[in-house]
C-alpha cells in the first residue's frame, strides 16, 4: 500500500539542521503516526512521502517555506516585565503559553532587561532548513472517524 491521502502512516525519522545537529528523532522510540493529507506534518515532508511504501527509506531536505516558514520580525514584541508576575526568573530561551488571535500559542523569550521582556512568537524552527532521514514503517487506510477528526487514533496524535 502506498502513502496517499487518507492513509495513516507511521514513520521513524531523524531531523537535523543544516549543520547536521540532531533536532529530533523517533529512533529508539515509537514511530510518528500521522494522517496523510491532513496537515499533521510539515508540507515539505508530507509531499516527499507521497507514493512511498512500507520499508522505503527517505532523505528529504525541506526549505523553510515548506517547513515552519521564514522568520517574521513582526512576531517579536516587547512586553512589560510585570506581565510575568509570579515568575521568579525569566531567561532567554524560556517558553510560555499565551492567548493569541487563533487561540493558545507558545512564545519564546528572546531578550530580558529590567523593565521589558522581548517575546518571539515565531516557531523555534522558522527560517531553518530541515533534513529528514528515516523509513516508512506502516501504511493503512484511515477509519472514517479518523478522517472526520483529521488525525489518527493511535500514537501521539491520538490525544484529543
Amino acid at each position: 500500500m502506498q502513502v496517499a491521502a487518507n492513509k495513516v502512516v507511521a514513520i521513524h525519522y531523524t531531523l537535523t539542521n543544516g549543520e547536521g545537529q540532531v533536532l529530533d528523532s523517533s529512533q529508539g522510540g515509537n514511530p510518528l503516526f500521522y494522517l496523510h493529507g491532513h496537515n499533521n506534518i510539515i508540507l515539505g515532508l508530507e509531499k516527499q512521502l507521497e507514493g512511498c511504501r512500507v520499508g522505503d527509506d527517505f532523505e528529504v531536505a525541506v526549505e523553510p517555506a515548506e517547513g515552519y516558514g521564514e522568520r517574521d520580525d513582526n512576531l517579536k514584541q516587547q512586553v512589560p516585565r510585570v506581565a510575568f508576575q509570579g515568575v521568579d526568573s525569566i531567561e532567554p530561551g524560556m517558553q510560555f503559553q499565551t492567548d493569541g488571535p487563533g487561540g493558545t500559542m507558545v512564545v519564546t523569550v528572546a531578550e530580558v532587561d529590567e523593565t521589558t521582556v522581548t517575546i518571539d512568537a515565531n516557531h523555534p524552527l522558522a527560517g531553518v532548513a530541515l533534513n529528514f532521514k528515516g523509513s516508512v514503517e506502516s501504511v493503512r487506510d484511515a477509519r472514517e472517524e479518523e478522517i472526520d477528526h483529521g488525525h489518527p487514533h493511535e500514537g501521539e496524535m491520538a490525544d484529543h
